[in-house]
């Protein structure tokens, strides 16, 4: 998957979601991804596997840990997000 859907004039996400032959150091499934909310040219929320640091989220500055259990789920988690911080 890779999608990118204007939110705003100033806010966009952008979702990369794709199957690895074998899973991201720190991960234990076989997908990579990199989920961004950005606003007026700052990614304000981001959810991503990078290799070392495993599943987590970005919510403006605080970084946590995210528990992984299928892409659809993944894509509901964001979405919820990103819908909390439009409300903000």
């Amino acid at each position: 998957m890779r999608e990118r859907h204007q939110l705003a004039p100033d806010a966009f996400v952008e979702l990369r979601i794709w199957r690895v032959p074998q899973s991201v150091r720190g991960s234990d499934h076989m997908f990579k991804y990199a989920l961004a909310y950005v606003v007026a040219r700052e990614c304000v929320l981001r959810y991503d596997n990078e290799a070392g640091k495993g599943d987590h989220k970005h919510i403006g500055d605080v970084e946590t840990a995210y528990d992984f259990s299928t892409p659809a789920q993944l894509l509901r988690d964001f979405w919820a997000d990103v819908d909390g911080w439009r409300c903000q």
